[in-house]
């Protein structure tokens, strides 16, 4: 079994949601008993944000790149980031990584590709959602990625950093994130919707909202167990 590296802590909840799993993907294949070899570089999502509200990409590449040696030098033989915003500056990231790293967006763009959709709401931060990062790579399979208008990407980034991030869900939020999914369905004919930032999850799913969720934590969970197990 390879020994996976997770960037992690940005945010917590989600790299909560990667360690278990993981453990449970690994037990499915190998048995109960068998554990992932694992381990975890806990960051800061309100750093990544900093970073990015300067729009100094190069300070986030090497905030990422020094947790990805720190893994590398614990005996990671590939890593992965848990986080969405962070894969804004990934393309760079592999060109200087010492080991492999395994992308959410390919795990993502290829569960919508076997929905068989057109096109894609995007929601995440304010930053993942005025990137095209998410919309490059889909457009390679013929996907169109859209996302809300500017008064509502202001709106999901305020949520995401004020409450999700600290593992607080409110219903007034989780309305408010379900109109501007419902807007989208009907203004730009969306028939999915990305849940981009990873503590998403916490407040949106299948069973509430209009269409459905492409959730990218399982998604890249499932391609990472798959990776390490042989």
């Amino acid at each position: 079994m390879r020994k996976l590296g997770l960037v992690g802590g940005t945010g917590p909840e989600a790299t909560v949601l990667y360690y278990q799993g993981l453990i449970a993907g690994i037990g499915q294949l190998k048995g109960s008993e068998v554990l992932p070899k694992l381990s975890i570089e806990s960051l800061s999502p309100f750093e990544v944000f900093a970073y990015c509200e300067a729009q100094d990409l190069a300070g986030l590449t090497e905030y990422l790149l020094t947790a990805i040696h720190h893994l590398a030098a614990a005996g990671a033989e590939c890593a992965a980031l848990t986080a969405g915003t962070t894969h804004i500056v990934f393309d760079e990231l592999v060109k200087r990584s010492p080991i492999e790293l395994i992308s959410m967006l390919d795990a993502t763009r290829n569960a919508a590709q076997d929905s068989k959709v057109n096109t894609v709401g995007l929601l995440g931060t304010a930053f993942t959602m005025n990137h095209d990062f998410f919309a490059r790579s889909f457009a390679e399979v013929g996907i169109k990625v859209v996302t809300p208008n500017t008064d509502n990407i202001a709106l999901i980034q305020q949520i995401i950093a004020s409450e999700l991030e600290h593992g607080v869900v409110t219903d007034a939020s989780q309305q408010q994130l379900l109109r501007i999914i419902n807007d989208m369905v009907i203004e730009q004919k969306i028939e999915q919707v990305i849940l981009g930032c990873t503590e998403l999850p916490l407040i949106l799913n299948n069973s509430i909202s209009p269409v459905s969720c492409l959730d990218p934590v399982p998604l890249h969970i499932k391609k990472l167990v798959t990776h390490i197990a042989c």
